[in-house]
């Protein structure tokens, strides 16, 4: 019997079969690539506000404390948005007639508030209380960055369901002393070289759930 197909059919076949396989994975791959990146995650990525707010002026250079404008960070689920009468507090006197800071002026006599534009957003099906980190000791710059040194407020971390994750399996590699100083907020704390045995004590006495409850799914998903 006369061969029906040529020779070249079986690899041209397997020459598609695995092309096929080859090229969806590297679909597949650039997806998931896509996915981390800073242009899906904001990170990165400094916002036009209505008044450009230097974190490095009013942490780094005067070393105003982080809650002295994010009152309810230590009480609260949300850190907070400070008022415009926070702002008055000092510029009223200071730079008091500077046409920069006119919307802050307008917001006071007015009473609206200034519409910032807002630079850590979660989905709304993910639940975050600044409290509960604070107060078991884990920094403001663990999550938000160096903002000490920020002259525009970004996206420091990529804020990724896995990077989260990484965290609540161990805690004890972020976890900073309470006292007899309260590193919480000392955006230059460095960990230091035994910070894993040092974390672990921390860990224990402050009673950090086990990885088992930090990484189940009702724990940030309620």
């Amino acid at each position: 019997m006369a061969q029906i197909f040529h020779r070249s059919t079986n690899f041209i076949s397997r020459f598609t079969l695995f092309s096929t396989i080859f090229l969806v994975g590297l679909a597949l791959t650039a997806m998931l690539g896509l996915a981390r990146s800073p242009y899906a995650t904001n990170q990165n990525i400094s916002r036009q506000q209505p008044v450009q707010f230097s974190h490095k002026h009013h942490v780094g250079d005067d070393g105003i404390d982080c809650r002295y404008c994010h009152s309810s960070v230590e009480t609260s689920a949300v850190a907070g948005i400070p008022p415009t009468k926070t702002c008055m507090n000092c510029h009223s006197v200071l730079f008091s007639d500077s046409a920069y800071l006119e919307p802050v002026r307008e917001s006071y006599r007015t009473g609206e508030s200034i519409k910032w534009v807002r630079i850590h957003r979660l989905p709304d099906f993910v639940y975050f209380n600044h409290s509960i980190h604070v107060n078991k000791g884990v920094g403001c710059s663990t999550c938000h960055g160096s903002v000490n040194q920020m002259p525009l407020m970004f996206q420091a971390s990529p804020l990724l369901m896995e990077w989260c994750l990484e965290c609540h399996r161990h805690p004890e590699k972020v976890l900073r002393p309470l006292e007899p100083v309260n590193e919480v907020f000392n955006m230059d704390w460095k960990a230091p070289a035994d910070q894993d045995d040092v974390g672990k004590e921390f860990a224990k006495e402050r009673k950090i759930r086990s990885t088992a409850e930090l990484t189940s799914c009702s724990t940030c998903h309620r």
